[in-house]
């Protein structure tokens, strides 16, 4: 699986008609309506705001006013197909005066997110893990040793030191050896 590693915004013309697709990671369908919002404060006076978006537990799309199935399912199918989570796409249209018709609508909204993504810097992603390991200070440059490849998060110092990484699924073996405790689970980068 992949997911987007920054926003990303791309704007293709077809017919006169400006398509730009913006894609945003999210984690959740909560900042959704916000982002989208936002995105139409930043361009006022489009005729569509058409999304689709894919999470670990949810996808959706929406017309936002085209014909139904013109435009959103068509963003969540190449979502689906280039094998993208944790991202929300936006395509936003501003109408150029030539109708399209359906099938014209599902090829641009289609290539507008295709032509976005195959341009954005993609990051592959798997399932894993946030844990915390507490260990004595003593222990330090074993761990630090064993997690030099992984992405520690962050690293309290107390009467013990407290790391947070992230873990593929597959590398928990790893820390056998360590008091942790399982955070989360999440989609993380790929090592």
């Amino acid at each position: 699986m992949k997911t987007v590693k920054e926003n990303f915004t791309n704007e293709i013309i077809i017919k006169n008609s400006r398509f730009i697709t913006l894609l945003f990671q999210v984690f959740d369908d909560t900042d959704i309506s916000s982002i989208i919002d936002k995105v139409k404060i930043e361009y006022p006076k489009a005729n569509h705001y058409c999304y689709a978006y894919i999470t670990e537990n949810k996808k959706k799309a929406s017309d936002d006013g085209e014909p139904g199935g013109t435009a959103g399912m068509p963003m969540l199918n190449v979502l689906e197909k280039e094998n993208i989570i944790n991202v929300l796409a936006i395509t936003v249209r501003y109408f150029g005066g030539i109708k399209l018709g359906a099938g014209g609508l599902v090829r641009a909204y289609s290539k507008s997110v295709r032509d976005a993504i195959l341009r954005c810097n993609e990051v592959e992603v798997v399932k894993g893990v946030k844990v915390k390991i507490t260990i004595s200070y003593d222990m330090q440059k074993n761990l630090d040793y064993t997690l030099r490849e992984y992405n520690v998060v962050n690293k309290i110092y107390d009467e013990k030191v407290t790391y947070t990484v992230l873990l593929p699924n597959d590398k928990l073996d790893l820390i056998n050896d360590y008091d942790y405790v399982v955070v989360s689970e999440e989609f993380i980068e790929k090592i």
